[in-house]
């Protein structure tokens, strides 16, 4: 048994509430279970509770023992002197309040019904399987679905954010700034992601602005604050570079990283971290103020078209600076588009708008909701269970509800769970 199975059945009311007393035989009536308190202090605050003759208000708390209350240590803390209620799973000690009076204990096992305990721990505790309920999941009626993937898509920009207003923080809120990081970051996709994130905190954004202008000079940077720059080749272009940048690098007081932080084994050759920078170089000197951009269009073909980038002539025919490939423009597909969109793009509108008294979700919606869903092993596992996404929301909401719920088994949190469980 756990408390959150506790705190599920008491907001919910799901126990035989004409017949409840407490371990010292006083009729409980519960007028108002209270608010569930997510912060430190007692589980539900605000409660109004009758115990015999007297009606109270203040405060729940809720242990699977009642001698957690002194394992807890919550008779020196103030914040628990409002406990009007000890709500417990088990009664094994009488607990006082401050005035030395035993503190009014209900042992809730007695009044719950035995299927619904049966069907809790069938979910939580039952044989492993890949979400606790994959046996009933695909029961559940398309409108409380729907409405749950909505809330998961949120909680998961939500969680994203939080890194987002972090580098705001450190920018001094600069949106531009911020939104080159991020992109690096995403043009690295999961294997390079992080040698793109150092390379592009290391140097200062308005470095970048200041040689935007010239695609040569901005490679020379990008390319050499990334290291690929580091070794003399008997290559015309790269030497050409090489020369840029150690004039940049002395006029700016550059430290690059080093190249080895970027890794081209077992990679597609169009996935090399040489080609995808290119590619972001090609679309910081196209685009000026390219965040202000990004904020007004809401149209996925539009963003298609915005992200239309080639690159320099030298990669057209190159995957690295030593390597030849067939020729071709190189440029970045819709699939590739629709990454930087979920993970970037729409991450930052959702931040942007929030400072705008206005903001309405459904814009962040109409947007998501125009791209495909993803493609990996989460995705698949729902399809095998019958559960398929239409749009890159429900996707979204679906890997938010697998990693934050279904793996942590926090199954009374989630919207399936509670049904599941109640019914």
């Amino acid at each position: 048994m756990k408390e959150e199975f506790l705190y599920y059945v008491w907001q919910f009311q799901l126990f035989y509430k004409t017949a409840i007393k407490t371990v010292n035989n006083q009729e409980i009536k519960v007028l108002k279970s209270g608010v569930q308190n997510k912060n430190s202090g007692p589980d539900f605050l605000n409660a109004h509770i009758k115990i015999g003759d007297e009606t109270w208000v203040g405060n729940i708390e809720m242990h699977l023992k009642s001698s957690d209350w002194y394992a807890h240590n919550h008779e020196k803390d103030s914040n628990y002197d409002a406990v009007i209620l000890h709500v417990v799973w088990e009664h094994d000690v009488v607990v006082f309040s401050k005035n030395n009076q035993p503190l009014p204990t209900l042992e809730l096992k007695n009044y719950i019904d035995k299927e619904l305990i049966n069907r809790y721990n069938a979910m939580v505790n039952g044989s492993i399987r890949w979400i606790p309920c994959e046996q009933q999941i695909h029961h559940i009626e398309p409108f409380l679905l729907n409405n749950w993937l909505e809330r998961l898509y949120f909680e998961r920009l939500e969680h994203k954010s939080e890194f987002i207003k972090e580098l705001l923080q450190k920018t001094n809120f600069d949106f531009e700034a911020v939104l080159f990081i991020l992109l690096a970051k995403n043009f690295g996709l999961k294997i390079n992601g992080e040698a793109f994130y150092k390379l592009a905190i290391s140097l200062d954004f308005s470095t970048v602005q200041k040689v935007r202008f010239d695609e040569i000079q901005l490679s020379a940077l990008l390319f050499g604050q990334a290291g690929f720059l580091e070794e003399d080749l008997e290559i015309p272009f790269h030497q050409q570079l090489r020369n840029e940048y150690q004039y940049l690098k002395h006029k700016y007081q550059l430290q690059c990283i080093h190249k080895n932080n970027f890794q081209f084994f077992r990679m597609r050759p169009p996935n090399f971290p040489t080609i995808r920078l290119a590619q972001l170089i090609n679309l910081v000197f196209q685009h000026q103020n390219l965040f202000s951009k990004l904020m007004i269009i809401d149209q996925k073909e539009d963003f298609y078209k915005l992200f239309n980038v080639e690159v320099l002539d030298f990669w057209k025919t190159h995957f690295t600076f030593e390597t030849m490939s067939k020729k071709s423009t190189k440029k970045l597909t819709k699939s590739f588009v629709d990454l930087l969109l979920i993970n970037t793009i729409i991450p930052m509108k959702f931040v942007y708008l929030q400072t705008k008294t206005d903001f309405d979700e459904e814009t962040i919606l109409r947007l998501i909701q125009q791209i495909s869903p993803e493609k990996n092993s989460i995705i698949d596992a729902f399809v095998n269970l019958k559960i398929a996404s239409k749009n890159a929301m429900e996707s979204q909401a679906l890997i938010e509800l697998k990693n934050n719920y279904c793996t942590k088994k926090r199954c009374l949190q989630c919207a399936i769970g509670i049904k599941l469980v109640r019914n």
